[in-house]
Order: structure tokens, then sequence, then C-alpha cells
């Protein structure tokens, strides 16, 4: 898949203001089954959060295209680049903290990070919209231990336009050992559906 040139300026502000319309939420401490927000995904109506259908887009390593490239800050405050992860297939997702279908999919996500952590693939969350605060309460109520940037300004998701629509969270993105996209789920990440894109990516020659 051929690398596209940056959006348009008009273009980056629509994704932008995509972003900042996304009406804040409060953030329930529950999870699991008992999770009031948790139990709504499937069902955007009115929760500000546009549904993904679940549909995986693959490439095939001769159709990828360039590396990704992005900088970011981690909530530690520690920064962040796309080089960083290079070298190692990894696994970004795209999530904010009172995102209904986000709240489902981590324990599956965690679960996940530490099968694949002792293989080298490296799992990074990417939250659009919530302070540190917020975004640690999520972690530790979901024993979420892999990192996550604060990127209410946009900066990732720009860089990702090309295979994340606005608003479309949760968005999960495998990369392969280039720094390539790989695969990319829209909606919740079906762990038996991510457990093999990321084997895939593990099976190639770096």
């Amino acid at each position: 898949m051929p690398s596209r040139p940056p959006l348009p300026t008009p273009a980056r502000r629509q994704v932008l203001a995509g972003l900042t319309g996304i009406a804040a939420l409060p953030l329930l401490a529950a999870c699991g089954a008992q999770d009031p927000l948790a139990a709504q995904a499937g069902n955007a109506d009115g929760k500000n959060y546009i549904a993904g259908d679940g549909s995986v887009l693959e490439i095939a390593p001769d159709r990828r295209g360039a590396p990704v490239q992005f900088s970011a800050t981690l909530f530690s405050g520690k920064p962040i680049s796309a080089e960083d992860l290079a070298g190692d297939p990894a696994v970004l997702n795209f999530w904010y903290a009172a995102c209904a279908p986000c709240r489902v999919e981590a324990p599956d996500l965690q679960a996940l990070h530490e099968q694949f952590a002792p293989e080298g693939v490296r799992f990074l969350g990417v939250n659009v919209r919530d302070t540190v605060a917020t975004a640690e309460a999520f972690e530790r109520n979901f024993g979420i231990t892999y990192p996550s940037v604060e990127d209410r300004g946009g900066q990732v998701l720009l860089a990702m336009t090309d295979y994340v629509p606005p608003q479309a969270v949760p968005t999960t993105i495998v990369l392969d050992r280039l720094g390539r996209v790989s695969a990319r789920i829209l909606g919740i990440a079906e762990p038996s559906t991510l457990r093999t894109l990321i084997t895939t990516v593990l099976d190639e020659q770096a």
C-alpha cells in the first residue's frame, strides 16, 4: 500500500475537529461484566463515539508501503516515537476511558500483551482524549501494564489517518518488524483474530 502525502490543512483541521468534538463522559470505576459503560458497546447512539464494525484489514508484505512515523509522550512523561518500536512487531490501540467497546476489549488486550511480550511484541495505547488521572484510573481498573501515550492534540491520529478514521475508537493496528502497517481492526479487537494477526508478523522474516 503506497504511502500518502500529508493531509492538507483543511483536512487536518477536520480530523482534529472530530477529536475535540467528543463530549466528556464520566469515568466509572466498575469493570468487567458489571461495567455499565462496557455493556453499551455496539450501541453508539448518543454515546459520543463511532462504533467500528469489527472489520479487519490485512496488508500483504509487498503492499505495506513506508514505515509509519509519529512521536508522542507517554503518560509517564517519557517521549516515544515510531523508531523506538522498529525491529519488533507492535500493536497500537486507540482508546479512551469512557469508550464502551474500549472497556470490553481491555482485558483481552492485556492478556495478549502478556502472551506475546516474551516474543518481543510491543503494545502501545494511544489515548485520544483523557487526562493523566483518568487514563491511569482506567489502567488500574483493568490491570493494564503496557504504556499509553497522551494524544488529545491528535498528533498520532493525524500521522495514522490513512489507517485510523477520525473518532473510530477503538481501532487496533498491528505493525511489522519494519514499522509498517500489517493489519487493522476497526472496533473491538476479537482476541483470536488479533492473536492471529500478531502471529503473522512474528512469523515473517525481518
